[in-house]
């Protein structure tokens, strides 16, 4: 029996490997870890620091991966303006995933004018800090710095220069999660904006990276999102 797909977009410094801590709860999915290139198995490809740029390099991978049947799309902070791109991609070609879940921001709107990736790297560490997830070795690490730096900035721009439209929507429903001590989590509701399907936002104790802490409740939303689905096999990719 060929399982579901889900397909799951990582965060700024994140990699293919992201999310191991949450495949033990979604035994029953195929989970396909999607990688921007300059990090993991793709460390010796160039960074992307345009986000249209990034978004066709995912969308390539998602469609190429893509089997016959239901899937769904995953993306924490960057990876969640990147995924809601890539299904208004998948749209436009006559492909729609079940549902589009996001975590760790609050809509491609919240925080437009935030230029983060433009600070000095002191300044930037310490915008780090304020997100927390960076255990203090890292922070305190020259050699760990001086190499996931170039990567973080790189996706802070990709995430902040995402040139997303107000009037962007999908059809597909978007399930919203943030950490109740997270920036911006009051305006959560801002990606209703970005859908003209269902819309469900929930707040979880912890700050920006408390998919760590609550890794079980959140692959209890992607098992639920999956089984409110109606049956609409996908027949085969469009080219």
């Amino acid at each position: 029996m060929i399982k579901p797909q889900i397909f799951m977009f990582h965060f700024a410094g994140g990699n293919s490997y992201s999310y191991r801590f949450m495949e033990p709860y979604l035994k029953e999915f195929d989970v396909e870890t999607l990688e921007l290139p300059g990090r993991g198995a793709r460390s010796d490809e160039m960074l992307l620091r345009d986000f249209t740029l990034a978004a066709d390099d995912l969308f390539e991978q998602l469609h190429s991966r893509l089997k016959a049947g239901r899937f769904l799309i995953y993306g924490h902070s960057m990876g969640a303006l990147l995924a809601l791109k890539v299904t208004h991609m998948l749209e436009e070609r006559g492909i729609c995933p079940g549902h589009l879940i996001v975590t760790g921001n609050a809509g491609p709107n919240a925080g437009i004018n935030e230029k983060r990736y433009l600070l000095n790297d002191n300044e930037f560490v310490l915008e780090l800090k304020k997100l927390g997830g960076l255990s203090s070795e890292f922070l305190q690490s020259e050699e760990l710095l001086h190499y996931f730096l170039p990567i973080l900035k790189a996706d802070f721009e990709i995430s902040e220069e995402n040139g997303l439209a107000r009037d962007l929507k999908v059809k597909t429903p978007v399930y919203a999660l943030m950490g109740d001590t997270e920036k911006y989590s009051t305006a959560i509701a801002n990606w209703a904006d970005y859908t003209a399907s269902g819309f469900t936002s929930e707040l979880c104790e912890g700050n920006h990276f408390f998919i760590h802490k609550h890794a079980e409740a959140l692959c209890h939303v992607i098992r639920n999102c999956y089984q409110q689905l109606v049956p609409s096999p996908l027949t085969s990719p469009a080219p």
